[in-house]
């Protein structure tokens, strides 16, 4: 039974104050947080905003690719240290704070991170729960952690090695410095750059050319892709095996198969004109 976006929130009558979303063309959800004057420090309502809204796209047939944004000045600034400086060990160690970036890491469908400003600390780490992320050229990455005598704990410390190597996430982690994207481009924690003015709109093109394929094929593909950062290699390849067949018996391969036997026989017979 198919399921629409809008209408699923609706129904649920929840308010999404600190994220909002918007349905874009082509099966795309644009979500941006929002909590600017905090420059989208990483709070526990936030987290869980952005958590359900994530849990109902994953349910709903509208909604193939998701654009996750910030605001110009902060992508995010990390987590709410004034939360943190209250609670303590509490606040981190919270139940429902490590359910909501559990459920984030474990959204099924592609999402393309659009980062501008600050993207520190667990603002970095969000991003790179994100499968493709493109950053405006003023961006500024870091893991200041260390300045305030702590270290990333949302990740950091493990999926930064495994994207860009073990001495470029040293220097990040163990100086604290901001770095710049050209920077992170160069070390591959992003994958392009922009002008800030054109960030948004390439991030919701490469997600409307993602939308555009089989759901089931970019899951599959997500998935697999995924697989190679927690299993050895010979295990990475039986669950790709298992994957790659799974789509086999899928209605779009066989459509997309057809359609392309039959491009090949309609320029053949160009061909031999």
């Amino acid at each position: 039974m198919s399921s629409d976006f809008s209408s699923t929130l609706a129904s649920q009558n929840r308010s999404f104050d600190l994220v909002k979303w918007e349905l874009k063309p082509a099966a795309v959800l644009l979500l941006e947080l929002n909590r600017p004057q905090k420059l989208n420090a990483l709070n526990k309502g936030l987290l869980e905003n952005l958590s359900k809204l994530l849990e109902v796209a994953a349910a709903c047939d509208d909604v193939n690719c998701v654009v996750l944004t910030g605001g110009r000045k902060a992508f995010s600034v990390g987590a709410d240290v004034e939360d943190m400086a209250q609670r303590g060990l509490a606040a981190y160690l919270d139940d429902d704070r490590l359910r909501y970036w559990k459920s984030i890491e474990t959204f099924p469908k592609p999402i393309v991170a659009a980062v501008s400003g600050y993207v520190l600390g667990g603002g970095c780490e969000l991003m790179m729960l994100c499968d493709i992320a493109i950053a405006a050229e003023t961006a500024q990455f870091g893991q200041p952690e260390i300045t305030i005598a702590s270290i990333p704990g949302d990740g950091g410390t493990q999926r930064l090695p495994r994207l860009v190597g073990k001495s470029a996430a040293m220097q990040m982690i163990l100086t604290g410095q901001h770095l710049g994207a050209r920077h992170m481009l160069d070390i591959g924690l992003i994958s392009e750059v922009a002008r800030e003015e054109d960030l948004l709109t390439r991030a919701i093109e490469l997600a409307q050319l993602i939308a555009s394929h089989p759901t089931e094929a970019t899951q599959s593909a997500k998935a697999a892709v995924l697989a190679a950062y927690e299993l050895p290699l010979q295990e990475g390849l039986i669950r790709e095996r298992e994957l790659t067949s799974k789509t086999f018996a899928t209605e779009d391969r066989v459509k997309k198969l057809a359609e392309f036997f039959e491009k090949r026989k309609s320029r053949s017979k160009s061909g031999d004109r």
